[in-house]
């Protein structure tokens, strides 16, 4: 009897995850259910608004304004060098230029290098777009000296000031998470319409990959360089500059390659404020036109470009062999020789037509497939719209009526679908995975309510639960409170209309993509299929991933949801596969010896292992679809990239500054969150 008395009590613990998934439950169990007496709970009232957009926009105006005269000065002295680089390029007659390009090429990677560099640039040529294509690189040209300058220099003062270096990188967030509509609104009160305003738009742009990279190659230098250089007597200056760069040279001419990338990247973006005659303005103005046949070949021009710098560049920053420069010579002196041969009979470029056939026959082709198969394009859009886009952007509740499902929704239903998710979650429960359980009954709440109809206080306790359970209190509240600001700024509506959009290609993209990454790590011969694709993807500038989708789909949510998918989905293909297949060969070992079969290899293994790899890779997916959504408002999406681009249309500062700034808190909470699990489950690897 004494044993019994004194035995202690079995206590159910709930974990961390349970809790924070109960307590978000019943939050919203709570919403829902005092809807009809305090709708206030479910949607933010008009009069609580704090108009903090009239705000940023009055004091934007205010600063920007005094800023201008110097603006302008600088406007007026940066379009010296691009009148010059206009003049060398478009005056330098295009043997000279694909010569140049080719012996670059061989110098640098050889015969397969020189023929990228000779065919791109035939390419170019042939399509009837030279002029245009030399006003891009002139832009490239002059926005890339100065970006590397100030991105170098940001990296060069968070390596030697520690103190700053957090605010700096703070900085380098903001510059990338920001949309870069966004900026272009405030750039056009400072500088004005034009070129030189594309030029600024793009060295913002490409600023901070340069930057991170020269921190991050500075902070590699080994410890044994630095006390060599100062036991050799130098001073800080010569320690940086005669050491410590150039032993970081490797990683600073990644963030060359990179900060090319990004530049060229903003081409046609720049196009939309630069009033500049570069082949982004072709492309835009044939996407207005629906000549989608030239908007391709424009498009291709770019991709062509991106193609051959990426390579070039990557080819400086990471391989030291160089190709024999007298075939270097050879090819200049040729080129130079044929110039000159035949100088008086070289065609004009811009009245070259040999892709016009092309563009034409891509126009009719087009006409032809969707006239044929115009009924099938609509179902299958209509059926992806209708049964799932829809269902999650306003619920079941709204989605399901006889127009589209057939039928419509009922009190009853409801409830089905709540019981259907308490049994499976009471299953999940019953087999010891009680969060398991709870997240199910969340999401067919989620289901049932719709994205854009949550209740914010059921919101803004889910984004603190996941940071609670990715990093602690303070994550908590930081997500908290950074989405409180979107909240009470009258934005919240069209940010979880982005939410939605973003939400929906980014689960698109991590099922498709990590079931090919899966692939592409089983199977060799798949990934040689699927790595020049993944290349491909990921050298295409944004705006020429709408072209294809437009031409099949035409304007609207769906177009812009598979234009989103196309750019996002390379991160998580490649990060699936590169976690997977670096799996320690001694756990591999221990696995096979222990008689485990491929498949728990790779359940038990090799996927716990490359998690936090592949939750990194998820990260980049999330940043990468924000980053498209701003542009995919140009085909037909709501919420805050329509507003964006909007704002730019009005020139109203004040919008587009708090509309970026809330998508920018809106990637900047899913990065902080994700970030959290993949360093948590790093811990758990003991990693």
């Amino acid at each position: 009897m004494t044993a019994l008395t004194d035995a202690p009590a079995t206590r159910v613990r709930l974990t961390v995850g349970t809790q924070a998934a109960l307590i978000t439950l019943l939050v919203g169990a709570i919403c829902l259910a005092l809807e009809p007496v305090a709708p206030w709970l479910v949607k933010w009232p008009a009069a609580w608004v704090l108009p903090a957009t009239d705000w940023v926009g009055s004091i934007l105006t205010t600063v920007l304004t005094t800023m201008k005269p110097v603006a302008r000065g600088f406007s007026a002295l940066m379009a010296y060098p691009m009148d010059w680089a206009n003049f060398v390029l478009n005056g330098t007659p295009w043997p000279l230029v694909i010569g140049i390009v080719t012996a670059v090429g061989w110098y640098l990677g050889g015969l397969p290098m020189a023929a990228l560099g000779f065919l791109g640039l035939s390419f170019v040529l042939a399509s009837g777009y030279w002029s245009e294509s030399m006003n891009t690189l002139a832009l490239v040209a002059v926005s890339v000296p100065l970006a590397l300058l100030v991105g170098g220099a940001i990296g060069v003062l968070a390596n030697e000031f520690p103190r700053i270096k957090n605010a700096l990188q703070a900085v380098l967030d903001i510059m990338q998470t920001v949309p870069t509509f966004a900026y272009l609104t405030p750039l056009l009160l400072l500088f004005g319409f034009g070129p030189v305003v594309g030029l600024i738009a793009s060295a913002i742009y490409a600023a901070p990959p340069m930057a991170r990279n020269v921190l991050l190659g500075l902070e590699r230098v080994e410890s044994e360089v630095k006390e060599a250089a100062v036991m050799a007597g130098g001073t800080r200056l010569q320690q940086l500059f005669q050491v410590e760069i150039p032993s970081a040279s490797t990683q600073i001419m990644v963030g060359v390659n990179q900060c090319l990338m990004a530049a060229l990247s903003m081409v046609i973006i720049a196009a939309v404020i630069g009033g500049f005659n570069d082949i982004g303005w072709e492309v835009l103005l044939t996407m207005r036109k629906a000549q989608f046949g030239e908007a391709l070949i424009a498009g291709m021009v770019i991709v062509v470009f991106a193609m051959v710098i990426d390579r070039m560049s990557g080819a400086l920053a990471t391989e030291r062999k160089r190709y024999d420069t007298r075939v270097v010579w050879g090819l200049l002196g040729f080129a130079v020789i044929f110039t000159v041969a035949f100088w008086t009979r070289l065609p004009v470029p811009s009245d070259l037509t040999l892709l016009d056939p092309v563009s034409d026959a891509l126009d009719n082709g087009l006409t032809e497939f969707t006239r044929s198969n115009g009924a099938a394009l609509d179902a299958f859009k209509n059926n992806a719209m209708f049964y799932v886009l829809l269902p999650l952007r306003i619920g079941l509740d709204q989605a399901v009526l006889p127009f589209t499902w057939g039928f419509a929704w009922t009190t009853n239903m409801s409830l089905g679908l709540f019981l259907a998710g308490a049994a499976i979650g009471a299953v999940l429960a019953w087999r010891g995975n009680v969060t398991g359980g709870l997240m199910v009954l969340i999401g067919f709440g989620m289901l049932e309510t719709g994205i854009s109809n949550l209740p914010w206080p059921f919101v803004l306790t889910g984004a603190a639960a996941l940071g609670w359970v990715a990093g602690g209190p303070r994550l908590a509240i930081m997500a908290a409170g950074l989405l409180s600001t979107i909240l009470i700024s009258g934005l919240w509506d069209r940010a979880l209309l982005s939410l939605y959009l973003s939400g929906a290609a980014v689960f698109a993209c991590a099922v498709v993509g990590g079931l090919i990454g899966l692939l592409s790590a089983i199977s060799p011969l798949a990934w040689k299929i699927v790595r020049p694709i993944c290349d491909m993807l990921q050298t295409i500038p944004l705006f020429v991933f709408l072209i294809p989708v437009l031409m099949v789909f035409q304007i609207g949510e769906f177009s812009a949801f598979l234009a989103i998918c196309a750019y996002a989905i390379v991160p998580m293909i490649r990060y699936t596969r590169h976690g997977l297949v670096n799996t320690p060969e001694e756990m591999m070992e221990a696995a096979i010896a222990s008689g485990a079969t491929q498949f728990q290899i790779m359940r038990d293994v090799k996927a716990p292992y490359a998690a936090p790899t592949i939750l990194l890779g998820l990260n980049q997916t999330i940043l990468y679809a924000f980053a498209m959504l701003v542009i995919a408002a140009l085909i037909g999406t709501t919420g805050l990239g329509q507003s964006i681009y909007l704002a730019l249309g009005k020139a109203d500062i004040g919008l587009g500054i708090s509309a970026g700034a809330a998508m920018a808190i809106l990637a900047l909470v899913a990065d902080r969150l994700v970030q959290g699990f993949a360093e948590e489950r790093r811990k758990a690897l003991g990693l």
